[in-house]
């Protein structure tokens, strides 16, 4: 049998993971940057005047966590509190565009934490937190847990913790968690205090190397690399943390995951500054999360987590992994799609995409028995922009068009082969005979169709121009057509059937 490589299982457990459910819950606040350039030092003190150029926001904590993993393909819900003020609504404004369910804690009067970064020349001279540690009242706190435990409602559902000492998670939610965690298959943990969370007994903590390093005080720590301390002492982080599985980030040297009954996995991370991987443990932590309610290994699943966290970093800003960053960082930049899943993550995906600026091209058809012609005519679309989404006719679909005996292979391998070309990013299953509702849907700038089409016969382009888009006719294979392709086998077997007949 031949061996799938694990390029392949990476990416068969991203499509795996896609729309799974994962609660988020813990402590929300802003990551605000402003952005400027040093004029001169002040004469009022030593410090730097910064002109003030742009200010950017994006959230920050569990709400990060969240944004990462929706980004990712997953379906989380938020459950923390966020605050009655401008901040707040701004944060669940954004949330829910970035395809965040937010439970509504929003307790009346209080105020959402903000971490302001100020960078002069692409270095953070200041940090200012407000408010601080513990902020959050005994009663929001409370109300938390009845909101969590109303989410869970006894089903078995992926929960990510994300404790930054903030106070929206006291010993009631602690204790809930212990007398609830049977109904939880992963319970993952990210909090600057573990030892807080040992009785839990969570499948995965993710400390930073101090964050590993509290849980080792009264340790005598020897001499040698990060990588190595933590390694000589896994066996106690996991003991301390109680947990199945550690998985310490180390920023440039990687991570070091360690199970109870495997050996340890380390990864490498990519070279970047500091300033540019604020987040990336929460990128990690959501693909981490997300793998291991695929059932991966744990090796793939810090794979996995690694590359999360490496497509996340690309400047200073609060990082977030966007499935397209990861699977350009595996080494394909598609969606597996199969039938059945639900488009509405690709669209929202898609219309990210969009947003940041990317042009999308859009096509369709049947694909039945991929050939030359295919490849360079999806080669040739995805050259005009920088999305290629193809919309893919169902089995039943097919047969409607093309007549009895088609299509030649079922919609799984032809998802599957489209997927595996580099020149298409999407993979989206339709089963009506026009993609009119999904073009409607994408709203894509630039729809194309190959073969001998005048482009105002195009059924399709009075709707994609009616939408902003434009048409654009490829040029026409005929030597590689799929029918003759089929007639050709068809005759092949018939004349070798004839040959044998006495």
């Amino acid at each position: 049998m031949a061996q799938v490589s694990q390029r392949q299982r990476l990416a068969d457990l991203v499509a795996r993971w896609q729309r799974s459910h994962v609660i988020v819950i813990g402590d929300s606040f802003i990551d605000e940057w402003w952005y400027g350039e040093p004029e001169r030092l002040s004469r009022e003190a030593p410090v730097p005047v910064v002109a003030l150029s742009r200010v950017e926001r994006a959230p920050g904590g569990a709400a990060n966590a969240a944004v990462n993993i929706a980004a990712l393909g997953g379906r989380p819900l938020l459950v923390a509190p966020i605050g009655d003020d401008a901040e707040g609504e701004w944060l669940r404004q954004c949330l829910s565009q970035a395809g965040v369910e937010v439970a509504p804690i929003v307790p009346a009067g209080s105020t959402t934490p903000v971490k302001r970064r100020v960078t002069a020349g692409g270095q953070i001279v200041l940090r200012v937190d407000t408010p601080g540690r513990d902020s959050a009242p005994a009663e929001t706190a409370a109300e938390v847990t009845a909101v969590a435990q109303e989410a869970v409602d006894g089903s078995p559902v992926a929960v990510v913790v994300c404790d930054y000492a903030l106070g929206a998670l006291g010993e009631t939610f602690r204790a809930w968690l212990r007398q609830y965690r049977s109904a939880m298959p992963v319970l993952a943990v990210d909090a600057h205090d573990l030892s807080r969370w040992r009785d839990a007994q969570p499948t995965v903590v993710k400390p930073n190397f101090h964050e590993a390093s509290e849980l080792l005080r009264g340790e005598p720590m020897e001499p040698g690399s990060r990588l190595s301390t933590i390694e000589r002492h896994a066996e106690l982080i996991l003991d301390r943390s109680g947990a199945d599985i550690s998985a310490v980030t180390l920023d440039l040297d990687g991570s070091l995951v360690v199970g109870a009954d495997g050996e340890p996995v380390h990864t490498s991370s990519r070279e970047a500054p500091e300033s540019h991987a604020v987040g990336a443990g929460d990128a990690y932590l959501a693909a981490l999360t997300l793998a291991l309610t695929s059932d991966a290994e744990l090796s793939d699943a810090a794979a996995l987590a690694q590359l999360a966290a490496d497509a996340s970093i690309r400047g200073p800003r609060t990082c977030v992994a966007r499935m397209d960053s990861l699977l350009a960082e595996l080494g394909t930049g598609v969606v597996p799609r199969t039938p059945g899943d639900d488009v509405e993550n690709v669209i929202a995906q898609i219309r990210t995409a969009r947003a940041r600026g990317a042009r999308v091209v859009f096509t369709n058809g049947c694909f039945d028995v991929l050939h030359h012609g295919h490849v360079g005519f999806l080669r040739q679309a995805r050259e005009l922009g920088d999305l290629l989404v193809v919309g893919l006719n169902s089995d039943a679909s097919v047969a409607r068009l093309k007549g009895p005996g088609r299509p030649v292979n079922s919609v799984e391998d032809r998802a599957g082969v489209l997927a595996g070309l580099s020149s298409v990013d999407y993979v989206v299953v339709f089963e009506e005979d026009s993609p009119q509702w999904l073009i409607n849907e994408l709203r894509p700038d630039i729809y194309v169709k190959g073969g001998d089409y005048h482009a105002d016969l195009v059924p399709e382009a009075a709707l994609v121009r009616r939408l902003g888009g434009e048409v654009h006719i490829l040029d026409y294979l005929p030597d590689h057509s799929t029918s003759l392709i089929v007639e050709k086998i068809k005759s092949n077997v018939l004349a070798e059937a004839n040959q044998t007949e006495p």
